[in-house]
């Protein structure tokens, strides 16, 4: 706890997408990615807790004093982003955890 509270976890997200450009916004305590898959209406995943979340080109970094939070808001955005019908090697769009926190 005190861990969190000096230094923050962090954890880094990339968007990845080879058919249709993704746009990632936040808007409020709504984490918005739309275009999906070229999809008309936009997929949203709430942000939880005290976490800050940054896009930045195709990297997306989420902070915050709480793991919990932080890990699950990651875990949120990595599920609205899953290919249900469509083979996974071939659709491989979506938006992945690269970095967790703990990890070198």
């Amino acid at each position: 706890m005190i861990v969190g509270v000096t230094d923050g976890f962090t954890y880094e997200m990339k968007i990845v997408y080879s058919h249709f450009p993704v746009k990632a916004m936040v808007k409020g305590p709504e984490f918005v990615i739309e275009n999906f898959l070229g999809e008309k209406f936009p997929r949203k995943t709430s942000i939880l807790g005290e976490t800050k979340v940054e896009v930045k080109g195709d990297q997306v970094v989420l902070t915050g004093p709480d793991i919990e939070a932080v890990s699950q808001t990651a875990a949120n955005i990595e599920q609205a982003t899953r290919i249900r019908g469509f083979d996974p090697r071939i659709f491989q769009d979506g938006i992945y955890i690269t970095r967790k926190a703990g990890e070198a």
